[in-house]
């Protein structure tokens, strides 16, 4: 899972800007394994854009991509247009989103899905199906539901703001979602679409429905 995603991020940006950040001895030695760097990283930190702003403060970068290693089936162009995304305006943090699929189930707590306003920016995110009607909508309006795709960009600087909040703040900590911290701390949000729909692997559970889908598009195991 972890090496799908490795190779990914390689794709949209070459192996010598590919770093795995995390506490792990195991990954460390799954990383070394493959050829990827690995950066050892504290393991007080109390969600996955703490561990990058960890990393990030020994880079220097104008843009800071994290992408989630629990996606082995997210594009490299997707990380790549994320990364425009933010290039084109760095004030902004940015994230993407796709419509939930058929397949998937909007009530299910472990996709957060998210809300936007006319312009693409974040209004909120949760792991309930919102947005909500006063009428039943139908299931089959499968565009009334919009999911988060775990690939985010920032600035040093946001990712040091971030950081130095030291806790979660009440509606991150409620849904568990790290990037409403931003949206708590006035800080806006770009959410841009992409092309791929990159199923996550959030339970057990999840490992053989995304090896299905893998099987799916031809992908095999490295």
């Amino acid at each position: 899972m972890l090496i799908w995603v490795a190779k990914a991020c390689e794709k949209a940006l070459g192996r010598e800007k590919v770093i795995i950040a995390t506490d792990d001895f195991r990954i460390h030695q799954v990383a070394d394994e493959f050829g990827f760097r690995s950066v050892n990283t504290s393991s007080a930190a109390m969600t996955g854009t703490d561990r990058v702003a960890e990393v990030a403060r020994n880079l220097d970068s104008a843009s800071i991509v994290n992408v989630q290693g629990d996606e082995p089936m997210v594009s490299a162009e997707d990380i790549q247009k994320i990364v425009s995304a933010h290039s084109a305006d760095t004030s902004l943090v940015v994230n993407g989103y796709i419509p939930l699929s058929d397949q998937e189930d909007p009530a299910r707590t472990t996709i957060p899905k998210v809300v936007i306003d006319e312009n693409e920016f974040l209004l909120y995110i949760s792991r309930r199906d919102i947005p909500g009607s006063k009428t039943s909508v139908p299931r089959s309006d499968s565009t009334t539901y919009l999911k988060q795709v775990c690939i985010y960009a920032f600035s040093p600087e946001h990712l040091e703001k971030y950081a130095a909040y030291r806790k979660k703040t009440p509606l991150e900590e409620k849904e568990d979602i790290e990037i409403l911290r931003f949206l708590e701390m006035g800080q806006r949000v770009r959410m841009v679409r992409t092309q791929t729909s990159s199923l996550a692997v959030d339970t057990p559970e999840d490992v053989a429905t995304v090896e299905e889908a893998m099987r799916k598009f031809g992908l095999q195991p490295y």
